[in-house]
């Protein structure tokens, strides 16, 4: 009997159980709708004065830089220098065998010294003719005074009148004679020109292979660093062909391209005197702006930025990136780039830790505290001490409810690590 009541005490027992914990059990809390807000970071709004940068990435370029070339066809004896070593100027850089440079100079000497001798022989010959002319004259005054005679006596039939032809022959010859002679006198102002027009042109010659022949020892003309090395010992170079180049330690410059929109700004800084400097972006160089170049190009136009101290680990055509200080801005403020969203967009945080939409106007870039590049803005309705959102968030929006982190960082966020769209909220 008991064995079979034992089934059912168990599930009257089970079921006063579970009326027993429903009806016991607690009323569950009603469930209530709350808004989600976005962590970020934030900064405080503190205008002051900043020297906006603009971002220039140039060659380096050595206006000193000259090209030594070979004054004459010749073999290359000697080139005692390398690549990339620095001299002192007067130092030896090529010299081109003496057997080829100096056989030109001694023909060029030859000529001078013949046609030297050729004018001192015009001189003696032309005093020559003159004291010949003299005594010719006087043969002349002999020979008419020996033809009267004649004609005398053959008026008087002591003479033949043969003899009087001869007299007259001898007469005419001596007068033929003088006028050959005054003939050459005369012509002795041409000829004396004509070989010292000879000797001028020889004089040049010879300068020209006696400075060809001292050229050919090419010597640094200033202290600076070899480059360009073309020729090496023993080789044959043509006149005028480049043996290497040669560019000065200092006075190296920076060609950078600038955007039309700042080269009024450069230009009215340049004509007050006012020294623009710029900074390597990777190293410790020093630029200033020298000056702007004459011509534009549509990408811009080239400035020219003179190095200011040492060219240490600098080298022409080397490309460098460098930030241009431009004039400073008063009453502006600068933020990361983090900060702004598109392009004129910052969001300040109000009392309610909601984002208030403010537009601003892009002043160029700035250095920030961290040493990197921030942009250089001046807010519309922005107040100092009013605190702004520094981390970017994809889906800010005017009324966006954000929390605030409690070191007010301003590190950049990127995209991998920004919050996920804004879910609809019930």
């Amino acid at each position: 009997m008991i064995k079979r009541l034992l089934p059912v005490l168990i599930l009257v027992i089970g079921v006063a159980g579970f009326l027993a914990l429903r009806l016991t059990r607690p009323e569950p809390a009603e469930a209530v709708a709350q808004e989600r807000s976005w962590r970020v970071e934030s900064m405080v709004v503190a205008y002051g004065e900043h020297v906006p940068v603009l971002p220039l990435f140039g060659e380096v370029v050595s206006q000193g830089r000259v090209s030594l070339v070979a004054p004459m066809p010749a073999r290359v004896a000697e080139r005692p220098v390398q690549e990339g070593q620095g001299v002192a100027a007067g130092t030896l850089l090529v010299a081109l065998d003496e057997a080829d440079t100096l056989p030109p100079l001694r023909q060029a000497e030859a000529e001078v010294a013949d046609i030297e001798a050729q004018i001192a022989n015009e001189r003696i010959r032309h005093d020559n003719d003159r004291e010949a002319l003299a005594r010719e004259r006087d043969i002349v005054a002999n020979a008419q005074r020996q033809l009267e005679r004649t004609r005398s006596l053959v008026e008087r039939n002591l003479a033949s009148p043969s003899d009087l032809d001869n007299a007259s022959d001898t007469l005419a010859r001596a007068r033929l004679t003088v006028a050959t002679r005054e003939g050459a006198i005369a012509e002795h102002p041409a000829r004396l020109q004509s070989l010292q027009a000879r000797l001028a042109r020889a004089e040049a010659v010879e300068q020209t292979a006696r400075r060809d022949a001292d050229r050919s020892r090419v010597e640094a003309p200033f202290d600076g660093v070899v480059t360009g090395i073309r020729v090496a010992p023993g080789d044959q170079v043509a006149s005028g062909a480049v043996l290497l180049r040669l560019y000065p330690m200092d006075g190296l410059e920076l060609h950078a391209r600038v955007p039309q929109r700042y080269l009024a700004e450069l230009g009215e800084s340049l004509e007050q005197g006012e020294p623009l400097m710029a900074e390597a972006v990777e190293g410790v160089q020093r630029f200033r702006l020298q000056r702007l170049a004459g011509e534009s190009e549509p990408g811009g136009t080239e400035a020219i930025l003179m190095l200011e101290g040492s060219a240490s680990g600098l080298r022409p055509g080397a490309l460098q990136p460098v930030l241009l200080q431009r004039s400073v801005v008063a009453e502006a403020l600068a933020v990361p780039f983090s900060a702004l969203h598109g392009s004129d967009v910052l969001y300040r945080i109000d009392e309610e830790s909601r984002l208030q939409r403010h537009t601003v106007i892009r002043l160029g870039e700035t250095l920030g505290i961290d040493g990197e590049r921030w942009a250089l803005v001046k807010p519309v309705g922005l107040s100092a001490g009013d605190r702004i959102i520094v981390t970017h968030l994809p889906n800010a929006m005017q009324g966006l409810r954000v929390d605030v982190a409690p070191d007010d960082g301003m590190a950049d966020e990127s995209a991998d690590t920004a919050p996920p769209p804004a879910e609809p909220q019930p």
